[in-house]
């Protein structure tokens, strides 16, 4: 919705709206609708706190993003498979390639890096150049042409005259570019589709009043967000069992149909967006930022004269970079304010450095954890199926977590923000591993084939694969915990101006997660399993300790900054508080 369509709603539904309140000071166009007045301080105290409707134009991005992540994890959920096992070998796993574990493994970590590391190439694209919506559909051909070569290049004559393996990493690459600009840029949008920034307060049709916070807002918009991402992964059941029983090339063309879909339905909602505007180079200004305030800061601490603020302490190097602080008064590209805004996607930033450990421990179930369901009976259900667990376990937790036990803690007063369920999550992980780990000591201490099954010709271990399942449901939670609330307080934390970079640098934490699993490639394979996952488990659990220590004040700092940064109204109607009754 446009600021102008805001106006109108305004001015057509609450004739008090756009009198003489104060409105957000970056945000002009907030606006109120019949029967609603914005919050005070007391209203914050005092009445429940919830989130608003999700706008129309915020399900055009989610359904876009699940068609995105329908092709991603339909063409990626054969891959294991696809590169490890030989074609059509009697009495073995689906395959084509026969590359063995080692390339497999190490194939698949190739594609989880390029794949977020390319976020910050569109992120930058989109800020300098097109805008987020022009960079999606321009991102979006490019990924459609990968899918092409993946499809085209895993046809059975393909494969039987050696172009599965070169196809393939064309493909991935290819792919991971077309990636790269989607991924960086459609989470900031969604987010950007509700344009209400101050709280206000709403009768429900119980008469009770509540405030609706934006903050509550955005956090469910990214679990609904994070829900559909994992709608479109259960695509990996329908392309797994068509690698099993009819063959790879139409379980590679049914993502690619589905991409072209997700193409058209994007474009459609183009007039329902709101459409945020490049703003140019981000990166090169903050890089002239920190040079200039590093240059400003040597030059005062040499001739004595560094600046106090006013508690009497030394202001941060940074702070020199401002135009207000220059010593010559000379102009620059950049405002005081911008250089504040640096100073908070930075901070932002340090939250994000233990996160490759996640997606180290995420990762697992992508490679290792097929491995090792192939190790086991899985009855009559290709061993690469086992992985869709986790998104049907999220498709079910996330509707609980953000309708019951998210509110639940509040109306305790225990109100679970970003660093506290991002600790949760990273715990979570770790006994994720730690439990994989025992799973695989009981895979190898089972026969027939011991520490050697699902080697060349060997079968699998009389043990169920159920057993795995427990695994995958800690690994869904320690998602909603981590993945959600990183995706969440990259945006959240984000200056306007730096939201794509900063969400880019969120995603290349996948990236590091999977250049550690590359570390990984000489244990993830038989007899050395158990080693695999248990220092893993060990990291995230070392991991957890860290970041906890290191940033468990963030979330009192950053609630009483959210305070101070919210434009209350001074006054108010004392209406609904017990202590009135």
């Amino acid at each position: 919705m446009s600021s102008k369509s805001l106006e109108k709603v305004s001015q057509e539904s609450s004739p008090i709206a756009l009198q003489d309140e104060e409105l957000h000071p970056e945000h002009f166009d907030d606006y109120l609708r019949d029967g609603e007045r914005w919050a005070t301080e007391e209203d914050m105290s005092m009445l429940r706190r919830v989130g608003d409707r999700i706008p129309t134009a915020a399900f055009f991005v989610v359904l876009t993003e699940f068609c995105e992540r329908f092709t991603y994890y339909g063409i990626t959920g054969p891959f294991q498979n696809y590169i490890q096992n030989g074609y059509r070998v009697p009495n073995s796993n689906p395959g084509a390639i026969g590359g063995g574990q080692h390339l497999a493994t190490g194939l698949s970590n190739f594609f989880q890096f390029w794949c977020y590391l390319t976020p910050i190439l569109g992120a930058v694209i989109a800020d300098q150049y097109l805008g987020k919506f022009k960079t999606i559909v321009v991102f979006s051909i490019i990924y459609i042409v990968g899918d092409l070569i993946l499809t085209l290049t895993s046809i059975p004559a393909s494969i039987r005259h050696g172009g599965a393996l070169p196809g393939l990493v064309i493909a991935m690459i290819t792919i991971g570019l077309g990636t790269g600009g989607i991924k960086s840029n459609v989470s900031p949008m969604v987010a950007e589709q509700y344009g209400r920034y101050r709280p206000f307060v709403r009768t429900l049709k119980n008469g009770t009043q509540v405030v609706v916070d934006r903050e509550l807002t955005v956090q469910s918009i990214f679990n609904w967000f994070y829900w559909a991402i994992n709608v479109g992964g259960l695509s990996a059941i329908a392309t797994t069992e068509l690698e099993a029983n009819v063959d790879f090339w139409p379980a590679y063309l049914l993502p690619t149909l589905m991409f072209v879909v997700c193409v058209v339905v994007f474009v459609l909602g183009r007039k329902k967006y709101v459409i945020t505007k490049p703003t140019g180079s981000i990166v090169v200004k903050a890089y002239k930022v920190f040079v200039t305030g590093v240059r400003n800061y040597r030059r005062a601490k040499a001739e004595n004269r560094l600046i106090l603020d006013e508690d009497g302490k030394k202001i941060s190097w940074m702070d020199y970079a401002k135009p207000s602080l220059a010593p010559d008064g000379g102009a620059v590209g950049w405002t005081d304010k911008f250089v504040d805004e640096l100073r908070t996607a930075l901070r932002s930033c340090k939250v994000m450095a233990i996160y490759p450990l996640f997606w180290l421990c995420y990762n697992q179930m992508s490679n290792n954890m097929v491995s090792q369901a192939g190790q086991m009976n899985t009855g009559s259900v290709p061993n690469d199926i086992m992985q869709n667990i986790d998104p049907l376990c999220i498709i079910i937790l996330i509707p609980i977590f953000d309708r019951l036990v998210f509110p639940g803690f509040r109306r305790m007063g225990l109100e679970l923000r970003p660093v506290t369920r991002i600790t949760i999550g990273f715990l979570v992980a770790a006994l994720a591993m730690a439990y994989a780990a025992i799973l695989q000591h009981f895979v190898y201490k089972t026969g027939p084939y011991f520490d050697a099954a699902g080697d060349g010709d060997n079968g699998f271990n009389h043990i169920s694969a159920a057993i795995q399942v427990p695994a995958y449901i800690l690994i869904a939670i320690s998602e909603i915990f981590a993945s959600v609330t990183g995706l969440e307080y990259a945006y959240k934390r984000a200056p306007e101006s730096m939201k794509s970079i900063v969400m880019s640098i969120f995603l290349f934490t996948n990236a590091g997660g999977s250049i550690l699993g590359f570390c990984f490639n000489s244990i993830s394979a038989n007899p050395h399993l158990v080693k695999n996952f248990a220092i893993v488990s060990g990291l995230m659990g070392a991991g957890t300790i860290v970041f906890f220590i290191c940033f468990r004040h963030y979330d009192n700092r950053e609630a009483e900054e959210l305070k101070k940064n919210t434009v209350f109204e001074k006054e108010s109607p004392k209406v609904g508080y017990a202590a009135d009754e």
